[in-house]
C-alpha cells in the first residue's frame, strides 16, 4: 500500500511537470525510472527502454510516414493540394466554417501532424475565412478541429501502437474506429458552427479577390496550384484502401511501401533532385524516431514504473470489479491530460501501455479501448490552447489561443462524451 501511495503522489508530480511543459520524454523516464528503483527492481525500467526501442511494426509505420511527410513538405505537394481545395471554397460564404473544418480534416489524413497541418492549411484557409468576415477565433478554430482526421491516418503513432498490441494491420484498425472518428469529425464541425451562430461571429459574406490576394500573400510559394502535384499527398493512402475493394483485394501493401511509393511518385512528377529527395525522406524518419517513439519508449518505461509499484494491477482489479468506470477513465483521463498539456500523446501512450492489455477483463476489446484513448487524448489537445496546433492557428489568425479553445471546447466535449458511450 506504501509503495502504491508513493506511485500515486510520482502521477501527481509527473502531471505537474508535462504542465509546466518540462521535456515530456525525460519527465516520464524519469518518472518510471524512480519507480522501479524504490520498487527495489531497476532492471524492468531498462528491460522496457530497450524492448520498445525494437518494436519493428512501430518504427516501420511511423517512421516511414514522417519520411514521407517531410517529401510533400519539400516538394510543397501539401501546399499545392491546400490551393487546389481552397479555390473550391471561395463562395461558401457561412458555410466556409464546417467546409473548413472537413477540408483541414481529410488533408490531416495526408499531413499526420496536426501542427505541421496547422500550418499547410491555415496559411491559405484562415485569411480565407477572415476575408469572408467570420471572427478570427472562429477561423483558427476551424483549421484545429480538423487536425483530428489523423486519426485516420496509417502514419498516426496509435493507429501503428495500438494494431501491434491487438495483433492487427493498421488499415483494418483503421476501418474499425473509422466510424466513431469521422463522427466525431462531424460533431467538431456542426458545432463550431453552431457556436459562430450563437455568438453571431459570420456574416455569411462570399469571399472576393481580396482573400485570394491574402491567402496568397501568406503562402507566395504556391499561388499557382498545380493539380497533378496535389494529388501525391494521397497516393500511399490509395494504396493503402485499394485491398478493401474486391478487384484489388490481392494487392496488399505494407505502410512503408506505400510511404516508399508515395515518395517515388512525387520525385517523378515534380522532378526534384533525387539525392535531395532521399535527405529528407530519410531525415523524417530520424526526427520521427525521436520525437514520435522517443515519446512512446518514454511513456513504456513509465508504465514499467507503474507496475513495478503495484498501482497498475491494484488499478485492474479496480476496474474488473467495476468495469463500468473503464469506459469514463479510459477517455476522460486522456482528455484531460490532453486539455492540461497540449498532447494528448503522453497520457493516451501511458492508459495503452498498462491498461488496454487487460481490456478483456472490463469486457472491451483491445482496440475499441486503444483509440477510444488515443482518439480522446487528441479531443483534448484541440480544445487546449497550449497546443502546438492552436498556437499556429492563433498566429495566424493573429488572436490568442484562448479564444481558439473557447469555441471549439463545446465540440470536443461532446466529443469525447460520445466516444465514451458508443465506442466503447
Amino acid at each position: 500500500m506504501v509503495m502504491q501511495l508513493i506511485a500515486v503522489a510520482v502521477i501527481i508530480v509527473t502531471v505537474y511537470l508535462l504542465i509546466k511543459k518540462y521535456e515530456t520524454r525525460m519527465v516520464l523516464i524519469g518518472a518510471g525510472l524512480l519507480l522501479c528503483i524504490l520498487s527495489l527492481s531497476p532492471l524492468d525500467a531498462l528491460t522496457a527502454f530497450s524492448e520498445r526501442m525494437v518494436s519493428s511494426s512501430l518504427i516501420q509505420a511511423i517512421c516511414s510516414s514522417m519520411g514521407f511527410a517531410y517529401v510533400m513538405k519539400y516538394t510543397k505537394c501539401d501546399m499545392h493540394l491546400v490551393h487546389v481545395l481552397s479555390k473550391v471554397m471561395t463562395r461558401l460564404g457561412f458555410f466556409l466554417i464546417p467546409a473548413t473544418v472537413v477540408v483541414t480534416y481529410f488533408i490531416n489524413i495526408a499531413i499526420p501532424s496536426a501542427a505541421g497541418c496547422a500550418a499547410a492549411v491555415g496559411a491559405t484557409l484562415i485569411p480565407l475565412l477572415i476575408a469572408a468576415r467570420i471572427h478570427p477565433a472562429i477561423a483558427g478554430g476551424a483549421v484545429l478541429c480538423g487536425t483530428i482526421g489523423s486519426m485516420l491516418s496509417p502514419g498516426m503513432s496509435h493507429n501503428a501502437f495500438v494494431a501491434n498490441m491487438a495483433n492487427m494491420e493498421v488499415v483494418d484498425l483503421i476501418a474499425r474506429h473509422s466510424p466513431y472518428s469521422l463522427m466525431a469529425g462531424g460533431i467538431a464541425a456542426v458545432s463550431l458552427a453552431v457556436v459562430a451562430l450563437v455568438k453571431k461571429e459570420f456574416k455569411m459574406a462570399s469571399v472576393t479577390g481580396d482573400a485570394s490576394s491574402s491567402s496568397a500573400q501568406a503562402t507566395p510559394e504556391a499561388v499557382r496550384p498545380n493539380y497533378l502535384y496535389a494529388t501525391a499527398p494521397f497516393i500511399p493512402l490509395i494504396l493503402l484502401v485499394l485491398p478493401f475493394f474486391e478487384t484489388f483485394s490481392t494487392f496488399k501493401l505494407s505502410v512503408p511501401a506505400a510511404m516508399l511509393i508515395g515518395a517515388i511518385y512525387a520525385l517523378l512528377i515534380t522532378l526534384t533532385n533525387p539525392a535531395q529527395i532521399t535527405k529528407e525522406f530519410f531525415k523524417g524518419m530520424g526526427n520521427a524516431y525521436g520525437d514520435v517513439l522517443g515519446i512512446i519508449i518514454a511513456a513504456a518505461v513509465f508504465a514499467a514504473g507503474l507496475k513495478a509499484s503495484g498501482l497498475i494491477d491494484a488499478f485492474i482489479n479496480f476496474l474488473t470489479h467495476s468495469p463500468e468506470f473503464a469506459r469514463w477513465g479510459g477517455t476522460l483521463g486522456p482528455f484531460l491530460m490532453g486539455i492540461i498539456t497540449g498532447s494528448g500523446d503522453a497520457a493516451a501512450f501511458a492508459f495503452n501501455e498498462t491498461v488496454t492489455p487487460h481490456a478483456a477483463q472490463f469486457g472491451y476489446e483491445i482496440p475499441d479501448m486503444g483509440m477510444a484513448a488515443a482518439l480522446s487524448g487528441a479531443l483534448g489537445r484541440t480544445m487546449s490552447p497550449l497546443a502546438g496546433a492552436a498556437i499556429v492557428c492563433a498566429g495566424l489568425a493573429n488572436i490568442n489561443p484562448m479564444e481558439i479553445a473557447k469555441r471549439t471546447a463545446p465540440g470536443m466535449i461532446i466529443g469525447v462524451i460520445a466516444v465514451a458511450l458508443f465506442m466503447l
